[in-house]
């Protein structure tokens, strides 16, 4: 039995980046040795076990062949004469299909070592086409290393964009394809990724709501200013989408299942953004956004949505996160109580809160001297 550190602990070691987590590959053993020796296996479909101690991933060397559609359509085959080589070959790109020796010797039998000095993100074989999940999944690693000077291999670029124009790009799974924009999304140069997948076609096919030109290009100067200033995952997916109609938006969150959280914000976004220059300077249109993110119940969907006015209004940002905030806590101000003992009731009485409000708010912007933006 030999055991063999993997993929992406190897790759980032020879870039000089932090290792944060390590899987091995485990030669000329059997399932039965390695639950004797107390491993934990999970998964019911691939060979996979969890060190007793480290808890870190431990996978019987496997070869796989496609069966049928989807992530899942594989049948797996993990014995002991499978070899290294043969393990490392099913792998998506050569940068991760290098192996290291517990002595601290790199096994690279399919050039990964060049591809890196290269700067080019390459597929090992033609079985990279078998699983278009892959797709993301490069276009992640172009948004991560893009720094580095990493680009998609033309003929890795072709073969991608032969995948996209397939069905089978259909037939993944919403769940996948999100977890691999949400982490895309949180990467350095997260706009990369949207052109790695405009590029292929996998745009087109799975998120057409953003591939048009002129939503590309104002979602990727968005997104570098999200990602510059190191803001969360609401905040860098509405500036994604801040700009689409909202049936628009709607269609998308529903295709990729987006979760809660990351689809109120974007739907804030979409329902404020676009016109917030005009609405922001008058007391009437700052009232509407409070009443429209119920800010006086739920006072967090109105932070994320001042998080994200600096990053599509780099320049008056600040300023309308004052003018927000402020008029928020000059609101939060008027008193029910003393309007109902004034003698105000029924309607009446949720029309004096809100003539209240909208005079505390116009003194908010008259002190912020703001008379249009």
């Amino acid at each position: 039995m030999q055991v063999f550190l993997v993929g992406g602990a190897v790759r980032d070691k020879l870039l000089n980046r932090p290792v944060t987590e390590r899987d091995w590959v485990v030669v000329g053993a059997t399932q039965e040795q390695l639950l004797a020796k107390g491993y934990t296996q999970v998964g019911k479909d691939f060979p996979v076990f969890l060190h007793p101690k480290t808890q870190e991933e431990y996978a019987l060397a496997r070869t796989e062949r496609k069966t049928g559609g989807g992530y899942t359509g594989f049948s797996c085959h993990a014995t002991p004469d499978v070899t290294l080589e043969e393990d490392l070959l099913r792998r998506d790109l050569t940068i991760n299909a290098m192996a290291q020796t517990a002595g601290g010797e790199i096994i690279d039998p399919y050039h990964g070592q060049a591809d890196l000095q290269k700067r080019l993100l390459r597929h090992v074989s033609a079985a990279f086409s078998e699983d278009p999940l892959r797709i993301f999944r490069v276009a992640r690693f172009a948004a991560r290393y893009a720094y580095l000077g990493f680009t998609v291999a033309d003929d890795t670029m072709a073969l991608m964009q032969s995948m996209a124009s397939s069905d089978d790009i259909r037939q993944l799974s919403a769940e996948r394809v999100w977890q691999e924009t949400r982490r895309a999304l949180m990467e350095r140069s997260p706009e990369v990724y949207l052109s790695v997948l405009h590029k292929s076609g996998a745009l087109r096919a799975w998120m057409p709501e953003l591939d048009a030109v002129d939503i590309s290009k104002q979602a990727a100067d968005c997104l570098l200013r999200a990602a510059a200033s190191e803001q969360p995952l609401t905040v860098r997916w509405s500036a994604l989408c801040w700009t689409l109609s909202l049936p628009a938006l709607e269609a998308l969150q529903r295709r990729l299942k987006v979760p809660n959280l990351e689809a109120d914000s974007a739907r804030l976004a979409v329902k404020t953004l676009p016109s917030l220059t005009d609405t922001i300077v008058h007391s009437e249109g700052l009232l509407g956004i409070l009443n429209i993110c119920d800010a006086w119940r739920r006072p967090e969907r109105l932070e994320r949505l001042t998080l994200l006015l600096g990053v599509v209004y780099p320049e008056q940002g600040p300023l309308f996160q004052k003018l927000l905030t402020d008029s928020l806590s000059v609101a939060n101000e008027v008193d029910v109580k003393a309007i109902i003992a004034a003698g105000f009731t029924g309607p009446d009485i949720k029309l004096q809160l809100n003539q209240q409000r909208l005079m505390r708010i116009q003194q908010t912007i008259t002190k912020h001297g703001v008379s249009s933006i």
